[in-house]
């Protein structure tokens, strides 16, 4: 049985107490008083007729209680106790587990050849004794409402897998199917193996949830092509094998019956047969499949026939299930199956507002399906990029949902408090005659007796707790679906937006002028295209209307932009990007404040705009919000890797969430939302997790061709940006890849082709970077640049550990001896981690001639300042004093002093510089200074490059200047109220970056 997250840990439901007492033990139970005295002193009296054990048990106090319960609540129930008497005592000797499993046994060793008569009379035997095992254990409390809706879909499973063998059997005897396990003749799993039938447990059966007196629901699939000796007659035998499977299960006989049993969740019910191949219903799901489908697929789970064909066709479908992107679009497709409840059923107790008299639990208003139907639709919507959150159970999803921060911990908690006490309400119903009822009573006896099976005191406190309960369903079910804002008075758009017809129209043109932009008649002949089909994006009538919705709130959104005809030319090409826009409108019209954000990066950041009209999945990085201080920015993505089912799905999650992910972190940037600082980490961390996640996934996949290197592993060491953590927009990796293995291991083994371990490490370094730069639907996760490894781009790809240390000990020039002072290991196996630490750190404290090292670095400053000179007044990582002096200034008096002072090596410059000021090499103030300016250095470069790029003038444009004032004036020494303030404070900093780098390395303009 899956683990579940016990739904205790969210709120306590109001219900009776049950006993903590984890033995069963009658004396210690609370049960319910008997509501009908004389039903239940007949039960007493009839158990006690039955024979000697019945009778010593009637007659004890303990005894007598418990049937009085069962009889003073339930005739379905107290016929059940009479019926199997053995069974009721097992229980109460031996515990309800024991005996449950005793019921179950049968059906496990059962052989599957025999009569359908005999087979008909276990499966009912079974139910019968495992439903009132689960209904005593139930009301007695010895079980928790989890592991009675688990054992009654255990029970499910057994018959429904025992059916499926017999079945099969006579498929076999009439010589339709060929079936591998026909040896073992007492085992139904075994028959069940490669016979090519698949049946999914749907619905309640799916997630474990089944209720007490619930159908099934099942979708009958089937291998043309595994155990038929004519394709062309597949269809035709196995839907006579699904009918005979409902029969079996669902057919009154003098034993009962097993299961209801539903098999209208197939694919297109109306026009398919009961039994679909397994083809055919892949080309559904992938073409025709519906969002209300994709919501029942969140359960499915093969419970009979060969469950690792099974297991594959889910597989198979799991992108149709689990959509790449976030996707609002399904919360009105959801909510329009919750409304045709309300109007088609309604009269049956599917209120359209709470009350208890007739209420459906189950359909009604504040019921169970709105808390599944929000449990499912927030899954729908996030758990395509999180597999975290596709927990299959209602109450496990809810704690992942709210783990996530996908939904309010207390709306959780009021969801799942509400789902154990409505679930327990629909059971006591069920109990009652074993009808699949979830209505309650109309009348006052049939409200007095719930009441009382639930063990309230009064039918006015239970009223109490259910209307509480359905209350706060409603209200969260509501703020999901129903609360849809006024978007033009939210917003307070004042005058007329028509933009029908073929001509302007005046009222519409003044609006829009009101609102600030400089060419309503361009703007209005644009949103007049939209409306009219002519982007791709908006040609379907669902994008239209969704359009209609959004349009004042999006005009609004970008009219407090500083140039908001250019703001909407750029919403327009993204428009036009776009082969349906239904994703992205739904997504804005279920989250105004997602608006906002677009609409300031679409007016403040042309190169972020630019790279969201190229991929429109980037805006789903800003919903995530994955960039807060203190988040892991891809903490999904080692899921989302291992859940792929081949490599390059894996890569293209990888490129999705990493383009999401850069997205986000620079939009917040640029609003301010994080500091440079934070900004910087969250990137590195984010390329981090893309290595660490794909690395493994990639080793795997060629260890398939070449097999593996014994003892050999592979790991990735950062330089530059990322291993100082420090990443800036559109930084490149700067990367390392280092391998080791024994120094006598073979050739690889295990795989189609062997290579020798010299050969099998740079090829598999060669896929490790084809896979970080290889261009996909979502774009390329990053660039690589390798020349900082040993012997620069002439090298190998990838370098043995010993050669590594041998190089950076004996030949390492002093500019590779800098660069090295970054180094970080991001990727690959511990023991190797280790290792290759290690070596780094040999290499970083190794001796070496201060005086020499302090001239190298000065000599290839100067060099630079030739050969690379800044390019214009706004390039300030190569200008005189900008960052490229910082960073010398901290990495060559790392290397001058950490042969006896290692404390002062770290990959982080402004930590570095802590580190040597600590260490008395740098004065606390000159020190100061340095890691201001390597703050606002890379802040304006991480401004300049989201919204201009290049800039070579000396002044930038005003709405940039004024975004880039806004961002950074903090990190100035002093105020400054305009470019030309700005401009001199920028001066007089690299003024001092350059007598700091002359006071400690020497004059670069001398050298």
């Amino acid at each position: 049985m899956p683990k579940t997250r016990a739904p205790a840990r969210l709120a306590q439901a109001t219900l009776p107490p049950r006993s903590p007492d984890p033995v069963p033990s009658l004396r210690a139970a609370a049960l319910p008083p008997p509501h009908d005295a004389e039903a239940a002193a007949m039960l007493v009296a009839r158990f006690a007729e039955r024979g000697t054990a019945e009778r010593g048990f009637a007659s004890s106090a303990e005894g007598a209680a418990l049937l009085a319960a069962l009889g003073g609540h339930s005739p379905y129930l107290s016929d059940l106790a009479l019926r199997e008497s053995a069974t009721l005592l097992r229980l109460l000797e031996r515990g309800p587990d024991a005996t449950f499993a005793l019921a179950l046994d049968p059906l496990g060793r059962a052989d599957p050849a025999a009569t359908r008569a005999g087979v008909a009379s276990l499966l009912r035997q079974a139910k019968r004794q495992a439903a009132l095992i689960a209904a005593v254990a139930d009301i007695l409390g010895f079980w928790a409402l989890d592991r009675v809706t688990g054992a009654l879909s255990d029970l499910a499973d057994a018959c429904t897998d025992y059916a499926c063998a017999h079945l099969l059997r006579e498929a076999q005897a009439r010589g339709d199917l060929k079936l591998a396990g026909g040896a073992a003749r007492h085992d139904p799993r075994a028959t069940c193996k490669g016979s090519g039938l698949v049946v999914l447990g749907m619905g309640k059966l799916g997630g474990r949830e089944l209720n007490y007196s619930s159908d099934i629901d099942l979708m009958v699939l089937y291998d043309p092509e595994a155990a038929t000796y004519d394709a062309d007659r597949a269809g035709a035998i196995y839907v006579r094998l699904a009918r005979d499977l409902v029969r079996l299960l669902d057919e009154r006989t003098e034993d009962g019956y097993c299961f209801r049993t539903d098999l209208r969740l197939r694919p297109d019910p109306a026009a398919t047969p009961l039994a679909v191949s397994l083809p055919a219903a892949i080309i559904y799901y992938e073409s025709m499949g519906q969002n209300w489908e994709r919501a029942a697929m969140i359960k499915a789970r093969p419970v009979a026939g060969d469950r690792t064909l099974g297991e594959h066709f889910l597989r198979e479908i799991r992108p149709f299930v689990w959509r790449r992107h976030l996707d609002f679009a399904a919360v009105a497709d959801i909510h329009s199956i919750k409304r045709q409840i309300h109007a088609h059923k309604g009269h049956k107790g599917a209120h359209a507002e709470v009350q208890v008299a007739g209420h459906d639990v189950k359909l009604g208003r504040g019921g169970i399906r709105e808390i599944e139907f929000t449990v499912q639709v927030l899954q729908l919507i996030w758990g395509g990029r999180d597999p975290g959150l596709r927990d299959p159970t209602t109450l496990g999803a809810l704690a992942a949902l709210a783990a996530a921060g996908k939904i309010d911990r207390r709306a959780a908690a009021d969801l799942a408090d509400a789902y154990g006490f409505l679930r327990q309400v629909e059971h006591r119903l069920q109990m009652v005659a074993d009808r699949q009822t979830h209505r309650l009573p109309e009348d006052a006896e049939g409200l007095a007796n719930i009441a009382s099976f639930l063990g309230f005191a009064t039918p006015e406190a239970f009223a109490h707790a259910l209307t509480g309960h359905l209350t706060r369903v409603e209200r969260r079910y509501a703020g999901l679906f129903e609360t849809a804002p006024d978007l033009s008075a939210a917003d307070g758009v004042q005058g007329d937006l028509v933009f029908t017809g073929v001509e302007d129209d005046p009222a519409t043109l003044e609006t829009l002028r009101g609102l600030g932009f400089q060419n309503p008649g361009a703007v209005a002949a644009t949103v007049r295209g939209w409306h009219h089909g002519r982007a791709r994006a908006t040609r379907s009538e669902r994008a239209r209307e969704l359009l209609t919705a959004l349009m004042p709130s999006l005009l609004a959104a970008l009219a407090k932009q500083p140039q908001p005809d250019a703001a909407l030319m750029r919403f327009d090409a993204a428009l036009a990007r776009m082969s349906t826009g239904v994703q992205v409108l739904s997504l804005l019209t279920r989250n105004p404040a997602l608006l906002d954000r677009l609409a300031f990066v679409l007016g403040a950041a042309p190169q972020l705009a630019d790279h969201f009209a190229r991929n429109a999945a980037a805006l789903d990085g800003l919903l995530a919000g994955h960039a807060a201080p203190g988040t892991d920015p891809a903490s999904s993505l080692p899921a989302l890797v291992k859940d792929a089912r081949f490599l390059e799905e894996a890569l293209e999650a990888a490129r999705r969430l990493v383009t999401e992910g850069k997205f986000e972190i620079d939009a917040a940037a640029l609003e301010g939302r994080l500091e440079t600082d934070e900004a910087g980490l969250a990137r590195s961390a984010l390329a981090d997790a893309a290595i660490g996640a794909l690395m493994p996934r990639i080793a795997q996949d060629f260890a398939r061709r070449h097999g593996k290197v014994a003892g050999g592993a592979l790991g990735v060491v950062a330089l530059g940006k990322l291993g100082g953590r420090d990443m800036l927009p559109g930084s490149d990796l700067d990367l390392i890849l280092v391998y080791d293995h024994a120094a006598d291991a073979p050739e690889s083994a295990g795989g189609a082709k062997s290579l020798a371990p010299s050969q099998y490490f740079a090829r598999l370094a060669n896929q490790v970077v084809g896979a970080l730069t290889a261009p996909g639907a979502e774009g390329r996760l990053y660039e690589v640049d390798m020349r900082l490894r040993p012997s620069g781009s002439k090298g190998p790809v990838a370098v043995s550990l010993s050669a590594f240390a041998r190089y950076h000990t004996e030949s390492a020039w002093t500019w590779e001896r800098m660069a090295l002072t970054r180094a970080r290991f991001v990727a690959g196996a511990p023991a190797l981690k280790r290792k290759v630490e290690a070596a780094i750190r040999q290499a970083q404290t190794r001796a070496a001639d201060a005086a020499q090292v302090l001239a190298d670095a000065r000599s290839m400053r100067a060099r630079m300042l030739r050969d690379l000179p800044a390019d214009g007044p706004w390039d300030v990582k190569h200008m005189p004093g900008g960052l490229v002096e910082v960073e010398f200034i901290s990495q060559a008096l790392q290397v001058a002093h950490a042969h006896r002072l290692p404390a002062v090596i770290s990959p982080t410059t402004r930590l570095a510089l802590a580190a040597l000021a600590k260490a008395r090499i740098l004065p606390a103030e000159e020190v100061e200074t340095l890691v201001a300016a390597d703050r606002l250095w890379r802040a304006i470069t991480a401004h300049l490059r989201l919204t201009v790029g290049r800039w070579p003038e000396e002044v930038l444009p005003e709405p940039v200047a004024l975004a880039l004032l806004a961002a950074t004036a903090r990190l100035l020494p002093g105020p400054a109220v305009d470019q030309p303030g700005y401009r001199a404070q920028m001066r007089a900093m690299a003024a001092q970056v350059r007598a700091s780098f002359t006071r400690h390395l020497g004059d670069p303009q001398s050298a």
